[in-house]
């Protein structure tokens, strides 16, 4: 599972959390620990490993986090005879029967619930993320995206094509312009596949022939994902998002970013304290197994860029649509996030 994150077999940053949830329980089916601080031990080791295997995405390592902490905070209950744990993680140590394999059962049916309860609340954060985007996107039929931010990304129909397959399911006329997108050709394999499969009009185009086509009139609006959003709403997304921004302002369109607020990271002030993933360089010097540069250069190879907040039009996210200023509708949507969470655990 570490290994499939890491080549980018798994991606896009909804997925890598409900995927990097699920793997908690592989991995510790594959540590078979006899009691209950044996696996507490484990699940600790896969909170870096699993939860770290990607930087810049924030929702792997929430998720991994948020699956550790609830399977933990139950051990205590069902690890205790008489049921009045508080749950927290020191707790385990004095459960009565923390060495019994059922309790390790317990947990680890705690561990998938909640993996689970990730991979279906994407799926409705996804559709809602469509429907709001539809909506405001009524009058767009031509839409630009980057990268690939649609089935194969996350647990639902996507992000940024989650707002176009809401389109196209409401009868409204929509066309994608996918750019290639380094480092792995995200949205020349797999975005213009799902689409293709999906019977949207798609047509692939260079990442360095997008700025033209949007100066050119031919796109109504770009729409892209995001693996990370800072608390002033700068956005991480795959390399070469910032080129599409920086075209549309000066094109006067509007450009969108649309992801679940699972995506926002309040830790984080600014987009310049996103840590940008370093990807190897032979991804540059090689195409198609053969070296394209001669072996005295180096090459550069972020994974990722920050497009700032002044260059977003709007956030579309499951809990509306986000204006600026950003640091304030950002808070308001993650109170209401928590409290809509609150209450579905009450």
């Amino acid at each position: 599972a570490v290994d499939a994150i890491e080549r980018l077999a798994i991606r896009g940053a909804p997925a890598l959390g409900a995927f990097g949830a699920l793997a908690l329980v592989v991995g510790l089916d594959e540590a078979q620990p006899g009691s209950l601080g044996d696996a507490g031990a484990v699940l600790e080791r896969f909170r870096t490993e699993i939860g770290d295997a990607r930087p810049t995405a924030v929702n792997l390592r929430w998720a991994v986090d948020r699956t550790i902490d609830a399977a933990l905070a139950a051990a205590g209950s069902f690890g205790s005879s008489d049921n009045t744990g508080d749950g927290s993680a020191s707790e385990q140590g004095n459960t009565g029967d923390s060495g019994s394999a059922g309790s390790v059962a317990e947990l680890r049916r705690r561990l998938l619930d909640e993996a689970l309860a990730i991979g279906a609340e994407d799926a409705r954060a996804c559709a809602e993320i469509g429907r709001f985007g539809r909506e405001l996107l009524a009058d767009a039929t031509v839409i630009a995206t980057h990268c690939n931010a649609g089935r194969l990304a996350t647990a639902g129909t996507g992000t940024a094509l989650g707002v176009v397959y809401a389109k196209a399911a409401g009868g409204e006329p929509v066309r994608v312009l996918a750019a290639e997108t380094r480092p792995l050709l995200q949205g020349a394999r797999l975005t213009a596949w799902e689409l293709a499969d999906a019977g949207i009009d798609v047509s692939v185009v260079a990442d360095a022939a997008m700025a033209s086509l949007i100066a050119g009139g031919a796109v109504d609006a770009v729409v892209v994902g995001a693996d990370r959003i800072a608390a002033n709403g700068d956005t991480a997304n795959k390399v070469g998002t910032l080129a599409h921004a920086l075209a549309a302002a000066d094109a006067g369109i509007g450009f969108y970013v649309a992801a679940p607020t699972t995506t926002i990271d309040a830790a984080l002030p600014s987009g310049e304290c996103i840590a940008i993933e370093q990807r190897n360089p032979d991804e540059v010097h090689h195409a198609g197994g053969t070296r394209l540069t001669p072996t005295e250069a180096v090459a550069i190879n972020p994974a990722f860029d920050v497009t700032p907040a002044r260059l977003i039009t709007a956030i579309i996210t499951d809990a509306g649509v986000l204006r600026p200023p950003y640091d304030r509708s950002i808070a308001q949507a993650l109170a209401a996030a928590g409290d809509d969470m609150r209450e579905s655990v009450e």
